[in-house]
Protein backbone atom coordinates (compact mmCIF):
# COMPACT_ATOMS: atom_id res chain seq x y z
CA UNK A 1 0.00 0.00 0.00
CA UNK A 2 1.83 3.41 -1.14
CA UNK A 3 0.62 6.14 1.11
CA UNK A 4 -0.09 9.21 -1.22
CA UNK A 5 -1.88 11.57 1.51
CA UNK A 6 -2.69 11.41 5.31
CA UNK A 7 -4.98 13.97 6.77
CA UNK A 8 -6.02 14.69 10.69
CA UNK A 9 -9.85 15.02 10.16
CA UNK A 10 -11.34 15.45 13.76
CA UNK A 11 -11.44 14.44 17.62
CA UNK A 12 -14.60 13.31 18.78
CA UNK A 13 -15.48 12.60 22.40
CA UNK A 14 -19.02 11.23 21.40
CA UNK A 15 -21.13 9.57 18.90
CA UNK A 16 -22.61 12.43 17.62
CA UNK A 17 -19.47 13.72 16.63
CA UNK A 18 -18.20 10.74 14.62
CA UNK A 19 -18.11 12.17 10.91
CA UNK A 20 -21.10 11.05 9.34
CA UNK A 21 -20.15 9.34 5.81
CA UNK A 22 -19.60 5.60 5.02
CA UNK A 23 -15.89 6.30 4.73
CA UNK A 24 -14.18 2.40 5.49
CA UNK A 25 -12.45 2.58 9.00
CA UNK A 26 -9.79 0.60 10.45
CA UNK A 27 -9.50 0.85 14.50
CA UNK A 28 -6.33 1.22 16.43
CA UNK A 29 -6.76 0.03 20.04
CA UNK A 30 -4.18 -1.21 22.36
CA UNK A 31 -2.70 0.21 25.98
CA UNK A 32 -1.57 3.41 26.90
CA UNK A 33 2.24 4.12 25.79
CA UNK A 34 1.72 1.39 23.49
CA UNK A 35 3.26 3.57 20.88
CA UNK A 36 -0.15 4.34 18.45
CA UNK A 37 0.97 7.28 17.73
CA UNK A 38 4.43 6.90 16.55
CA UNK A 39 2.82 3.71 14.55
CA UNK A 40 0.07 6.28 12.67
CA UNK A 41 3.09 8.69 11.80
CA UNK A 42 5.45 6.03 11.30
CA UNK A 43 2.86 4.08 8.75
CA UNK A 44 1.52 7.61 6.96
CA UNK A 45 5.58 8.93 6.74
CA UNK A 46 4.40 11.96 8.18
CA UNK A 47 5.95 13.18 11.20
CA UNK A 48 3.93 14.81 13.99
CA UNK A 49 0.48 13.90 12.06
CA UNK A 50 -0.62 11.77 15.47
CA UNK A 51 0.40 13.64 18.73
CA UNK A 52 3.06 11.88 20.65
CA UNK A 53 3.49 12.27 24.36
CA UNK A 54 5.81 10.98 27.18
CA UNK A 55 2.68 11.12 29.05
CA UNK A 56 0.23 8.03 28.76
CA UNK A 57 -3.29 8.32 28.63
CA UNK A 58 -2.51 11.66 26.17
CA UNK A 59 -5.49 10.48 23.48
CA UNK A 60 -8.68 10.99 25.88
CA UNK A 61 -10.70 10.92 22.34
CA UNK A 62 -11.75 9.54 19.32
CA UNK A 63 -9.33 10.66 16.33
CA UNK A 64 -9.87 10.08 12.75
CA UNK A 65 -7.19 10.42 9.82
CA UNK A 66 -8.46 10.12 6.14
CA UNK A 67 -5.66 7.96 4.11
CA UNK A 68 -5.20 8.13 0.58
CA UNK A 69 -8.71 10.20 0.40
CA UNK A 70 -9.98 6.49 0.58
CA UNK A 71 -10.19 5.33 4.41
CA UNK A 72 -9.93 6.02 7.86
CA UNK A 73 -7.50 5.39 10.47
CA UNK A 74 -9.32 5.66 13.82
CA UNK A 75 -7.21 6.03 17.31
CA UNK A 76 -8.80 5.01 20.30
CA UNK A 77 -8.38 6.15 23.43
CA UNK A 78 -5.53 4.30 25.12
CA UNK A 79 -6.29 1.91 28.29
CA UNK A 80 -4.82 0.32 31.26
CA UNK A 81 -3.22 3.58 32.54
CA UNK A 82 -3.24 4.23 36.21
CA UNK A 83 -2.32 7.83 37.00
CA UNK A 84 -6.11 9.21 35.91
CA UNK A 85 -9.30 9.50 37.36
CA UNK A 86 -11.21 6.50 37.35
CA UNK A 87 -14.36 8.53 35.64
CA UNK A 88 -12.44 9.45 32.69
CA UNK A 89 -11.38 5.75 32.61
CA UNK A 90 -14.84 4.99 32.45
CA UNK A 91 -15.57 7.43 29.98
CA UNK A 92 -12.79 6.06 27.57
CA UNK A 93 -14.64 2.35 28.00
CA UNK A 94 -17.94 3.94 26.96
CA UNK A 95 -16.34 5.87 24.06
CA UNK A 96 -14.10 2.93 22.99
CA UNK A 97 -17.31 0.04 23.66
CA UNK A 98 -19.62 2.15 21.56
CA UNK A 99 -17.66 2.82 18.65
CA UNK A 100 -16.70 -1.07 18.29
CA UNK A 101 -20.11 -1.99 18.51
CA UNK A 102 -22.12 0.30 16.56
CA UNK A 103 -19.45 2.12 13.72
CA UNK A 104 -20.93 0.55 10.73
CA UNK A 105 -18.46 1.86 8.42
CA UNK A 106 -15.62 -0.39 10.87
CA UNK A 107 -13.87 -2.37 8.41
CA UNK A 108 -11.50 -4.19 11.08
CA UNK A 109 -9.23 -3.45 14.18
CA UNK A 110 -5.20 -3.35 14.35
CA UNK A 111 -4.95 -4.70 18.40
CA UNK A 112 -1.37 -3.10 19.51
CA UNK A 113 0.45 -5.02 21.67
CA UNK A 114 3.96 -3.89 23.03
CA UNK A 115 6.25 -7.02 22.51
CA UNK A 116 8.43 -6.06 25.88
CA UNK A 117 5.33 -6.18 27.88
CA UNK A 118 2.80 -8.97 29.09
CA UNK A 119 -0.99 -9.30 28.37
CA UNK A 120 -2.99 -8.04 31.01
CA UNK A 121 -6.51 -8.36 31.95
CA UNK A 122 -7.07 -4.97 30.12
CA UNK A 123 -6.12 -6.50 26.63
CA UNK A 124 -8.34 -10.02 27.62
CA UNK A 125 -11.21 -7.75 27.56
CA UNK A 126 -10.13 -5.70 24.47
CA UNK A 127 -9.66 -9.10 22.72
CA UNK A 128 -12.77 -10.90 24.16
CA UNK A 129 -14.55 -7.41 23.05
CA UNK A 130 -13.46 -7.49 19.52
CA UNK A 131 -14.35 -11.37 19.32
CA UNK A 132 -17.67 -10.82 20.68
CA UNK A 133 -18.58 -7.66 17.88
CA UNK A 134 -17.12 -10.24 15.09
CA UNK A 135 -14.86 -7.98 14.17
CA UNK A 136 -11.45 -9.31 11.34
CA UNK A 137 -8.31 -8.52 13.69
CA UNK A 138 -4.76 -7.59 12.59
CA UNK A 139 -1.98 -8.07 15.84
CA UNK A 140 0.94 -5.63 15.70
CA UNK A 141 3.75 -6.12 18.51
CA UNK A 142 5.46 -2.48 18.33
CA UNK A 143 9.27 -1.61 20.00
CA UNK A 144 10.82 -4.58 19.19
CA UNK A 145 13.49 -2.45 17.99
CA UNK A 146 14.62 -2.86 21.75
CA UNK A 147 14.84 -6.81 21.66
CA UNK A 148 17.06 -8.80 20.04
CA UNK A 149 16.18 -11.45 18.09
CA UNK A 150 16.28 -14.13 20.40
CA UNK A 151 14.38 -11.91 22.83
CA UNK A 152 11.54 -11.06 20.68
CA UNK A 153 10.98 -14.52 19.51
CA UNK A 154 10.41 -15.83 23.09
CA UNK A 155 8.19 -12.62 23.93
CA UNK A 156 6.45 -13.47 20.87
CA UNK A 157 5.70 -16.65 21.90
CA UNK A 158 4.69 -15.55 25.47
CA UNK A 159 2.64 -13.51 23.96
CA UNK A 160 0.70 -16.53 22.35
CA UNK A 161 0.68 -18.13 24.98
CA UNK A 162 -1.76 -15.68 26.35
CA UNK A 163 -4.07 -14.84 23.38
CA UNK A 164 -4.86 -16.71 20.26
CA UNK A 165 -3.02 -14.35 18.17
CA UNK A 166 -2.36 -15.39 14.49
CA UNK A 167 0.57 -13.75 12.31
CA UNK A 168 1.21 -10.35 14.05
CA UNK A 169 2.79 -8.43 12.47
CA UNK A 170 6.21 -7.00 13.65
CA UNK A 171 6.75 -3.18 14.11
CA UNK A 172 9.21 -0.54 14.87
CA UNK A 173 8.61 3.28 14.51
CA UNK A 174 12.48 3.53 14.75
CA UNK A 175 13.54 1.14 12.07
CA UNK A 176 10.38 1.21 9.72
CA UNK A 177 10.53 -2.84 10.00
CA UNK A 178 6.87 -3.82 9.46
CA UNK A 179 5.16 -0.64 7.30
CA UNK A 180 5.07 -2.93 4.45
CA UNK A 181 3.68 -5.55 5.99
CA UNK A 182 0.83 -3.40 7.90
CA UNK A 183 -0.17 -2.24 4.60
CA UNK A 184 -0.81 -5.32 3.01
CA UNK A 185 -3.04 -6.23 6.18
CA UNK A 186 -5.01 -3.35 6.59
CA UNK A 187 -5.59 -3.41 2.75
CA UNK A 188 -6.76 -6.96 3.23
CA UNK A 189 -9.12 -5.62 6.03
CA UNK A 190 -10.84 -3.03 3.83
CA UNK A 191 -10.65 -5.59 0.78
CA UNK A 192 -12.59 -8.01 3.15
CA UNK A 193 -15.39 -5.34 4.46
CA UNK A 194 -15.83 -4.33 1.10
CA UNK A 195 -16.67 -8.19 -0.40
CA UNK A 196 -18.86 -8.87 2.49
CA UNK A 197 -20.89 -5.43 1.47
CA UNK A 198 -21.07 -6.62 -1.78
CA UNK A 199 -22.39 -10.31 -0.96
Amino acid sequence: MKILSAEFIKSAPKKEHWPGDRVPEIALVGRSNVGKSSLINTFVNRRGLAKTSSQPGKTQMINFYTINGEFRLVDLPGFGYAKVPLSMKKSWKRMMEEYLSERESLSGVILILDARRDVGDAEQMLFEWIEEFGLPVVTVFTKTDKLSKNQLASRIARLKRALPLKDPVIFSAVTGEGKIALGKRIHKLLAGASEEAGA
